[in-house]
């Protein structure tokens, strides 16, 4: 800081000096010295000022005024005509000169921000706005239950069907296997369900990539080539896609956050299925798949029951929750213990 100081002090310095040695108004070394110093210190606060000027604006700034001097110096030479011995000719030549690289100055100052490399890439694309693609794989069309998520609002963008895929789903639904046929038919069932759901864009895409055979190496294609996210629920093309650098939306990713918050000590109601593994184990299944194994209710199954949560337990294949059977005794203990440490309403 101190440094900046002694250079200001220099510089103020100079140009007094050569105020004074210049003689501007002749005879008046005082006057000249006054001169000087005030044209000085008006250099040094435009100075000050500037230090808290972006670079952007700095740079349209001096790119202006280039600009515009030059203009002006080709106006007043194109005026080489004119009788330059009157006073207002020479007058309109100093004020071109003196307000067009001004103008020039200015404006390039107050826009120098379209100098930054986003702004400037702004101006040569499409102003109307980007289209947000995801390519929909066999996978998720076949699980079904990307229509209640389009349904619902939450998928935004335009939902991408390629051909490939669209061949897939008929191969699958034409199989002699019932099973397939029928996992096939309800993929086409679920297309047919999307496309008429009002606020959803489908797009049936007819690009193809002929030297690929894989569909799933075709739909990274695909999604490269159209900037796009896949969303599948296939384990194996979501981790390629990711290490090729393609955007992946996992339709059991999003399942998985939407499950309901289970904590140890809260109760809730369960219908036994089926025997656990363990002795005395009977085992139930929450509305979203979640498996819920209950101690003490082997002799219980085909019925509900309430029971109180033990532990949760999160593995890669899902959530697992583990409780115990309360009978009615204990079910009264619970409810005194809730009623208790709930806190009593005031009293008006």
């Amino acid at each position: 800081m101190r440094g900046f100081v002694l250079v200001r002090a220099l510089f103020v310095g100079v140009v007094v000096y050569a105020a004074v040695q210049i003689q501007v108004v002749a005879g008046h070394a005082v006057l000249n010295g006054g001169l000087g110093l005030a044209f000085a210190l008006a250099i040094a606060a435009a100075e000050t000022r500037m230090r808290d000027a972006a670079v952007t604006q700095v740079l349209g700034g001096l790119l202006g005024f280039g600009v515009m001097l030059m203009v002006a110096t080709t106006l007043s030479g194109a005026l080489f005509w004119v009788n330059t011995s009157d006073t207002k000719v020479r007058f309109l030549h100093s004020l071109i000169i003196i307000v067009l690289p001004y103008l020039g100055l200015m404006f390039g100052a107050r826009k120098g921000e379209w100098l930054q490399p986003s702004k400037l890439v702004s101006l040569f694309r499409d102003a109307r706005p980007e289209k947000r693609y995801k390519i929909l794989d066999t996978s998720v069309i076949i699980d079904g239950r990307l229509a209640d998520v389009a349904e619902s609002g939450f998928l935004d963008g335009t939902l991408v069907v390629p051909q490939f895929v669209l061949r897939a789903l008929q191969v699958v639904a034409d199989s002699s296997d019932p099973l397939k046929r029928n996992r096939g038919r309800r993929g086409l069932d679920v297309l047919n369900r999307i496309q008429k759901m009002a606020g959803v864009e489908v797009l049936i895409s007819d690009i193809d990539f002929p030297a690929i055979k894989e569909v799933d190496m075709k739909l990274i294609e695909l999604a490269r080539t159209m900037l796009g996210k896949i969303v599948t629920q296939d384990f194996n093309l979501n981790k390629v896609a990711q290490l090729r650098g393609v955007e992946v939306l996992n339709i059991n990713d999003l399942m998985h956050a939407l499950k309901p918050m289970v904590l140890p000590g809260e109760m809730m109601s369960v219908f036994i299925i089926k025997e656990g593994k363990e002795f005395n184990q009977g085992v139930a299944y929450l509305d979203d798949g979640t498996m819920v194994v209950v101690d003490n209710a082997r002799s219980r199954i085909g019925r509900n029951l309430d029971i109180v949560v033990t532990s949760v337990l999160q593995t890669t294949a899902g959530r697992m929750i583990f409780g115990r059977h309360l009978d009615g005794a204990t079910a009264a203990a619970v409810d005194r213990d809730d009623s208790v440490k709930r806190p009593r309403p005031a009293e008006a």
